[in-house]
Formats: C-alpha cells, structure tokens, sequence
C-alpha cells in the first residue's frame, strides 16, 4: 500500500493528502503525517501544481534520531505492510553470523537490537542511526490487532501534536526574542537622537551666548568712542574759548566759572603759567582716519618724541616722513621744529595736533 493510500485510509481528503506529499517531497509517511497535523488548520491552496518541496528546517533533521525510527516503525506495523521477510541476503548488510537454523521472521540489528520486520524497515534504521551490521532474527514480531493500531495511530498523532506544540513554543521564544532585539534598536536609535538633539541645543545656547558677549563688547567700544568724541568736542571748545579770552587752557577745567570764582579776582585764577608745566597733553589725530591718538609727554620732550609715537601706534606713518600741524593758532611744523621742546613749541600744557 502507497503512502498515498495509507493517508486515505486514515481519513485525511484527497486534496490535503496530495498537498502533504509535495510539500514533504514525499519523504514518508511519517513526514507526510507530521505536516497534516501541523497544518490542519490551514486551508488547502487552490492550486496545488503550483506547491513545491518545504525542506524541512535544520534544527528539526538535527533532532531527528531513535525516536522517528520508532515513530516509523510503528507506522509501518500499524499498517501491516509487510507480513513476511523478502530474502535474508538482502536483509543482511553488514552482519557476522546470523541464525543458522529455524524460520527467519525478522532482521535484528547487531548494534543496538532493535527487530524490524522487513528489510525496508531495517534499511530506514540503517539510514537515520548509521548502524551497517544487521542478522537474521527467529524472533517473530506479532502482528498488531486493530484496536492495537488504533492505538498506535493515536499516539504517533499525539507526538505529532506535541511536536508541533514544542515547535509554537520555540517559534513564541524567538519571535520575542527578536522583538526584544527590535525594541533595543529602537531604544538605541532614540537615545542617539537625542543626544544628537542635547548637543545641538548646546551648541546653539553656547553661540547665542557667545553672540550676546559680541553684542555687549561692541556696545561698550561704541559707548566709549562716543563719550571720547564728547570729551574730545568739550576740550576743543574749552580751548577755543580760553585762547578768545586770552588766558592758557587747563585740561579738566570747566569752562563754566563758578560763583566763587567770579567773586575773586581775575589775577588770582591762576598762578602758573603754560609753559611751566612739567608734562604735556597731546591730542593728534590722523589724516588717514582712526580715532585720535592721545598721550601726555614730558613738556622737554623734542616734537620728534611725539613722531616716534605716532609711528608706533599706527603702520601709515613713518617716523622720519611725518608731520604736524596745528589749527588753533595755525601753525605748521618743519623738520627743523623736530628738535625743539614741546615747551618751546608752545604745546604746553596741552595741544591737539594733526599728524600727515
């Protein structure tokens, strides 16, 4: 009987018996029953020339051992395949003294025992454990009776059963496992944003701050050029006032008499005269452009004292090829003067200068 005609006498339709066979590639009946009970709930494809060979995963041929030999056997007993025993010759692949006496009804393995009772069982044997030496055996396997069968069939059905229980189990654990993967990933991936979106922030805070700091330092220097250009304006005009008055300019003295010194005498406003100060007070400022220069200078330095420092402060002028003049009396300098005292010159006790 075909493995075909076994399946249909089990009870299975037509149409899952065919679709069993090609899906194991008709590796047997025992695999041909696995699939019918692992798939028993699944419906039946439309077109069945169209379904191929499912190779069997290597965990489950890995697992594979003693107890599908029984689960075939038991089969193949169950069914009543074969009554009798098909040429000793055949059955006898590798053994060493078989019985020499009685009727053969059965082959024995001499590796590990077991009794088959074909040679196409004992072959399956050899196949799946490797054993090669086999004998002939007077030991008679009784055929089973057909509650016996029943029996037989219920349990190769339950171990089907708990086969395909271990395999739900096995298939929950690694698609948890894999989701447990897929969650770290995500996990991993969010933590990198956001790192990346903290050190973002950061980096916007720190140059915002660096912004407000650049913000604040040309504020300041605008303030200060502007309260300069003040003093600067005030000074000019104090001066200006005292040269119309006829009396020497005193830096840092209001232009604005107070009551107490317009109640005193003219003579006694001051008792030192400008050229007698021991330092001089020096605006200069540029004809290339830039904010004025300012310094004071001992009042015996030579006019060539203030060249070199005019020198130093800005690249556009040259030591030896500067000079000065001056607006208020308007006066220009010569080279000759380079030599001469701020005293001298009459820039003390202050002066503002135009250097070119």
């Amino acid at each position: 009987m075909s493995d075909r005609e076994q399946l249909l006498s089990f009870g299975f339709p037509e149409d899952r018996v065919t679709w069993a066979l090609k899906s194991t590639g008709n590796r047997g009946l025992q695999a041909a029953l696995d699939f019918l009970v692992e798939n028993e709930d699944k419906p039946v494809p439309s077109d069945l020339g169209a379904v191929t060979e499912q190779k069997p995963p290597a965990s489950a041929a890995a697992g594979t051992g003693d107890a599908d030999d029984d689960d075939a056997a038991a089969l193949q007993a169950a069914l009543g395949m074969s009554m009798g025993i098909t040429g000793a010759a055949e059955g006898s692949t590798g053994g060493e003294g078989g019985s020499s006496g009685g009727n053969v009804q059965s082959i024995k393995c001499s590796i590990c025992g077991k009794i088959f009772r074909d040679t196409a069982l004992a072959n399956f044997h050899a196949e799946k454990s490797g054993h090669d030496q086999f004998e002939e055996s007077t030991e008679e396997i009784k055929p089973l009776t057909e509650e016996e069968k029943k029996e037989r069939l219920a349990e190769l059905r339950q171990r089907a059963l708990e086969k395909k229980a271990v395999k739900s189990v096995q298939e929950a654990e690694e698609a948890k496992a894999n989701e447990k993967i897929r969650r770290k990933a995500g996990q991993d991936r969010l933590e990198a944003v956001e790192q990346m979106k903290v050190k973002e922030l950061e980096r916007e805070a720190a140059k915002k701050r660096q912004e407000k700091i650049d913000d604040a330092k040309a504020k300041a220097a605008i303030k200060a050029q502007i309260e300069a250009d003040k003093r600067e304006r005030a000074e000019k005009a104090a001066r200006e006032k005292a040269l119309r008055e006829g009396r020497d300019y005193v830096p840092g003295q209001s232009s604005t008499p107070t009551p107490a010194a317009t109640s005193q005498p003219a003579a006694s406003a001051s008792t030192v005269k400008g050229s007698e100060y021991k330092d001089t007070r020096l605006q200069i400022r540029l004809s290339a452009g830039g904010a004025p220069l300012i310094t004071t200078l001992p009042s015996d330095s030579p006019l060539s004292a203030v060249a070199e420092f005019v020198a130093g402060q800005s690249l556009a002028y040259n030591v030896d090829t500067v000079s000065f003049t001056m607006q208020f009396p308007r006066k220009t300098f010569t080279q000759a003067d380079m030599k001469k005292s701020l005293r001298d010159l009459g820039l003390t006790p202050s002066a503002v200068l135009i250097a070119s």
